[in-house]
This record gives C-alpha cells, structure tokens and sequence, in this order.
C-alpha cells in the first residue's frame, strides 16, 4: 500500500512539474482611494498613476502564486464632496505609497500556450505598504500631518488616541482577464481592491479633540492642519467642540488598483541560461 502512494504521490509530483511555468513583468494603471475624504467606490476624480513590477509562478494551469512590488500615490479634498458637511470641514491629503503584496492566483480556465489562451481569474493575497499623509497649509507649504497629531494622538489628555504606524497591511483582492499576445508575451487586465487595517492613510479618523490644548501642547500648525473650515467663505467663527466627530472611525480605509500587467511567459529559468549558451557568440575557445 505504501509503495502504491509512494506511486501515486511521484506521478502526481510528475504531472504538476510538467504543467508549471512562471510569469514575469510590468504593470501600469490608475489607483484611488476610498475613505473619510471621499466615501464614493467609483469618484468621478482623484485618480492618480500606479507602476510596478510583478512575478507569478503556476504551479499547474489552475493556481498560481503571486507577488510584486508597486508606487502610487493617493489624494483627495473635501472641496470637490457633494456632501455639505465634507465641504465645511475642508480637510485634504495626499500621500506616496510604496506595496509589497504576494498571494494566490486562480485561472478559471487551465491556460496554455498550445490550448487555451484566454481565462478568467481571480486572485487574494496580504501586503505590506508605506504611506505619509500631508497637505498644504494656509501658505501653501507641504506639511507631514502624524507629527502634528491632528486628531490628538499621542498626547496625554487623549489616552484613548494612539500614534498609528506608517507601516501597515492590507488585503488585496479582485480579478481580471488574461490571454496570450504570440507564444511569449500575457496581457492581463485587472482590477484590484485593498482593505487595509488602519482607518488613518488620510489622517482623518475619530473625533475633533480641543483645539486650543491642541495648539498648546503641540503647535499652532496642529491646530490650523486639524481644522480647515476657518478657509471656508461662509465661515461662523466657530471652531468644533471637543467630541464632534471628524472622520467616521467604523471602518478602515481602501485604496484599490485598475491595470494592465505585460508579462513574460517562460517554463523555466533555465531557458533564460540555454538561450545564452546557445545564442550568444564565444569571445575565448
């Protein structure tokens, strides 16, 4: 019997070699951002240029894994809202983000050079990012906004009010539609979304703290980067009270990707290594 699954077992292992191939490439397209400063999936602006890199390795036609490395960059204004009291309070962000994200990858259909060449897919996965929000301020100067503790973070009054990390996780998923250009080269095209586990990649999250011990304990600057709506025409003269919610701190915050991946589709490394050999002229004998 053992010898049997051992049987068993190597022509199982014989079969998922034969059929496993890698993919290498680019990958171009637009990002945005869901959140406190714009609660629209599908905003009419903000979208921003995405880049990266991407490899995958199949292990059969069906499943593969995943992984690659991007840059994007995130922004949205409470001046371009529909919503009257996102307008009022005229906060803005805008932050670089740097990803690095690897996961699963499923083909509906088992694609393959000599077979099918179009399929389906699907995919999910983690990755770590790096994000630092800022805006400008009354003259026009770029200004980090964690430092100044908008929302009261880190100071002892607001024990409740933890400094969030720059450096956080999220939960890609999504799918999107690949198929051959020739014998070498894959097109995809996909559309990724990403749930991450911080409520802060616009600084906005909780409530208004008071921001005269703001400006005291920190800086006249925390104080004007906490509250904007003194830039409004129209304005009352009268700041937030302590308590008055500036964010909606139910739910964390998304960014999400639409973008096409140009790949290279080889079985082996060492294909890369044959072709040199066999290419490439000999300068010594």
């Amino acid at each position: 019997m053992n010898r049997i699954l051992l049987l068993l077992a190597l022509l199982f292992s014989t079969a998922l070699n034969a059929q496993e191939h890698h993919e290498a490439g680019i990958m171009g397209g637009v990002a945005n951002y869901y959140g406190d400063l714009r609660p629209t999936l599908l905003p009419s602006s903000g979208y921003k240029p995405v880049m990266g890199l991407l490899y995958k390795f199949f292990m059969s036609p069906h499943i593969g894994l995943r992984c690659g490395v991007s840059y994007n960059t995130l922004t949205a204004n409470d001046n371009k809202s529909n919503i009257a009291a996102d307008q009022a309070r005229n906060l803005s962000f805008s932050t670089s983000l740097y990803e690095l994200h690897g996961g699963l990858e499923i083909n509906f259909v088992p694609i393959e050079i000599k077979k099918k060449k179009v399929s389906p897919y699907i995919f999910g996965g983690v990755s770590v990012f790096y994000f630092n929000p800022y805006a400008l301020d009354n003259g026009g100067n770029k200004v980090f906004l964690k430092p100044l503790s908008t929302e009261g973070q880190g100071l002892a009054m607001y024990p409740d009010r933890k400094q969030y990390s720059l450096v956080n996780m999220s939960f890609p998923f999504g799918g999107g539609l690949k198929f051959f250009m020739g014998r070498r080269m894959m097109l995809c095209a996909e559309v990724g979304y990403r749930y991450t586990n911080t409520d802060y990649l616009d600084d906005v999250s909780k409530s208004y703290v008071d921001l005269n011990v703001l400006q005291a304990e920190k800086s006249p600057l925390s104080k004007q980067m906490s509250y904007r709506g003194n830039t409004v025409s129209g304005w009352n003269g009268t700041y937030p009270a302590y308590g008055t919610p500036r964010g909606d701190n139910q739910a964390n915050d998304w960014y999400w990707y639409s973008n096409v991946t140009l790949t290279v589709f080889f079985r082996s490394f060492s294909y890369a290594a044959d072709y040199i050999k066999t290419k490439c002229p000999r300068v010594f004998r």
